[in-house]
């Protein structure tokens, strides 16, 4: 049986499945990753949270960075991956996504917000650091270009974009949320992760010792592949073209 098959063969005996996703669906759209040779963080140094907070010139440089798009983790379009993920939820077949990416790509392809975790935020707005509200950051473009504070119009609060900087705490809320999917899942699908990155790679592990199958898709192998009933170091976008052909055929 080929990959796509067993895939798709899980797919279609799970009752609740739960796709884990990280850069390597994203890098198919364009979308660089952070850790590799050539990756975000080989090409400008972090600016950490505290950082941020403390400092004016660290936020003014964090700003000019979104402006200039220079980490480039938006404006990109959703592959083929995403799109057959998209599909999967429209069907009822899969929960909830849990990504560590912060592209919006899987709502630009079709999932409804509200079964997205983004465990590591999301880069394409901005949040009140002390209120909350969410802020559009093309609104935020003229402070910018003006050289003032961008803060809340709301409090008065910085904004940062909605991404989790290093240094800054994890959403309690999406990952409780991602947790409850896992255990509660009987299919754990990672496609592009390389699950090194805690708390967020738990999730597939707890996923496993609650039961459920484990199918990890990544170019390179990972550290929890002894863990998976199924591993391809494959590209994801083709695959699960594969995997949605096999369904609609079955």
């Amino acid at each position: 049986m080929s990959d796509a098959k067993e895939v798709a063969r899980l797919i279609r005996h799970a009752e609740r499945v739960l796709i884990f996703t990280g850069a390597g669906i994203s890098t198919e759209s364009g979308i660089p990753d952070f850790r590799s040779p050539g990756g975000v963080w080989s090409k400008m140094q972090p600016i950490y949270f505290q950082d941020f907070v403390s400092s004016r010139d660290a936020r003014r440089e964090s700003w000019t960075r979104v402006f200039n798009r220079t980490a480039g983790w938006v404006g990109a379009q959703p592959n083929s991956g995403h799109y057959a993920i998209a599909e999967l939820v429209r069907q009822g077949k899969v929960g909830a996504v849990v990504t560590q990416n912060v592209d919006n790509l899987h709502q630009d392809a079709g999932v409804p917000d509200h079964q997205v975790i983004e465990i590591h935020g999301n880069a394409s707005y901005a949040k009140c650091l002390d209120c909350g509200m969410r802020h559009e950051i093309e609104e935020l473009r003229a402070p910018w270009e003006a050289d003032e504070e961008i803060v809340c119009v709301n409090c008065a609060g910085l904004l940062k974009t909605a991404t989790i900087s290093f240094g800054q705490a994890m959403p309690e809320d999406k990952m409780e949320r991602a947790t409850a999917e896992a255990e509660a899942s009987d299919l754990c699908i990672v496609l592009g992760s390389s699950l090194v990155v805690y708390p967020a790679a738990g999730i597939p592990v707890l996923a496993r010792r609650a039961g459920a199958k484990l199918v990890i898709v990544n170019r390179e192998p990972t550290d929890m592949d002894a863990y998976a009933h199924l591993v391809m170091n494959a590209e994801i976008g083709a695959l699960m073209d594969e995997v949605m052909s096999e369904l609609e055929s079955a």
